[in-house]
């Protein structure tokens, strides 16, 4: 379930970071964090991401993080 999660998440990021132009460095930077790093979150098989980084993520393409519990 988790890895599944996880290839959601790494999609949407991607699409908005091909929507809004933005390049792994430039993403990188705007996290202020690694190029490695970044890969390791846009990797659908790593689901090793804390919320404190899919939260900065979001920030820096102008989406926020929404939570549910079902």
């Amino acid at each position: 379930r988790n890895t599944a999660v996880k290839r959601v998440i790494a999609w949407q990021l991607t699409q908005a970071m091909q929507e809004q132009g933005i390049r792994k460095t430039e993403m990188a930077k705007r996290l202020q964090t690694s190029r490695a790093q970044l890969d390791r979150l846009l990797d659908p098989e790593n689901d090793s991401v804390t919320l404190g980084m899919l939260t900065r993520v979001a920030r820096a393409i102008g989406r926020t993080i929404r939570l549910e519990l079902g």
